[in-house]
């Protein structure tokens, strides 16, 4: 008797754990239809650091009696 309540407990572990392994989420990665595309307004304009360097050069000179 013992040994049959066993068998019936370990059979109802069994299925309670086969039930919650097919309930389990999925996760699916899926690929657009549309391309994605990124807009990038950018200007970039490195005219005005060449001169602010060149100002600088000449601000720090040794000629220039700054330091």
């Amino acid at each position: 008797m013992i040994q049959r309540i066993r068998n019936l407990t370990m059979l109802l572990v069994l299925l309670t754990a086969l039930l919650l392994v097919g309930c389990t989420p999925r996760v699916e990665v899926a690929v657009p239809e549309k391309p994605i595309t990124i807009n990038l307004n950018v200007k970039i304009d490195h005219e005005i650091r060449v001169k602010v360097e060149k100002d600088l050069d000449n601000v720090f000179t040794d000629q220039s009696g700054l330091f």
